[in-house]
């Protein structure tokens, strides 16, 4: 698997959640298991059900998120990319047959950003624009099956 790359923000924020549910969220749910157990039958327990199934969400979102931390990179917002296309960089791009450009932060679709879309670096797009400096022109294919170039306009660190 290809590490991930997070800004400071985000790994922090990945952080905090891998220990609340890990840990605080984790009792809360058993507590509301057990609660549910006491009701009775548990083949006919709404409570019970909910419960079990929040418990298996959680679980699996402890272990995605355990596992993109696991080799994160860590990208300080404002860094240089020598102009090419890099995690933790914005780049706008320009759809071939297009007259208008899009400006997107690449990184990790765990990115979260007010002003810009995520450019997820695991995505056909992503991985195709990786490396790649203003003025060149890259095609990637899309999960369709469809093959689409795309003109890298402009590189720049976030600011």
């Amino acid at each position: 698997m290809t590490p991930a790359h997070f800004s400071p923000d985000a790994h922090e924020r990945l952080t905090e959640e891998l220990e609340r549910r890990g840990g605080p969220y984790r009792r809360e749910i058993s507590r509301r298991i057990e609660t549910a157990r006491e009701h009775g039958d548990i083949r006919e327990n709404a409570d019970y059900d909910a419960a079990k199934n929040e418990q298996g969400l959680n679980e699996a979102r402890i272990r995605q998120v355990a596992a993109l931390l696991e080799d994160a990179v860590i990208v300080e917002p404002g860094s240089d990319s020598g102009g090419v296309v890099a995690a933790g960089s914005l780049v706008e791009l320009k759809m071939d047959g297009d007259d208008e450009t899009s400006v997107y932060l690449v990184g990790s679709i765990e990115e979260r950003n007010d002003t810009y879309e995520v450019l997820s670096t695991s995505g056909p797009l992503g991985e195709a624009v990786l490396g790649h400096a203003p003025g060149e022109t890259v095609t990637f294919e899309t999960p369709r099956g469809a093959e689409l170039a795309v003109e890298i306009v402009a590189v720049r660190p976030l600011d």
